[in-house]
């Protein structure tokens, strides 16, 4: 089962197969806007999902903690444009 851990001092979230790192959204800190800046899944779990949930992730604690959410990852801009 795939897990996903918010790291709020390493800014970013990482999805977990167990105890095996399978991928991860970063973003960067700018006053009160955090930007995505890159998401990448292990190629033995993509099409599952994951991407997703990890940039979902990242929102909902942006949103959770007050602030702005930008990409310049072009997958995590797709998914906050729609």
């Amino acid at each position: 089962m795939i897990e996903i851990i918010f790291k709020l001092d390493e800014n970013k979230a990482i999805a977990y197969d167990f105890e095996k790192k399978v991928g991860e959204c970063d973003f960067e800190k700018i006053d009160d806007i955090w930007n995505i800046t890159h998401t990448e899944v292990d190629s033995d779990y993509q099409g599952q999902g994951i991407a997703r949930k990890l940039v979902e992730n990242v929102i909902e604690n942006s949103q959770k903690y007050n602030k702005k959410i930008t990409a310049t990852c072009s997958y995590a801009r797709k998914i906050i444009e729609k």
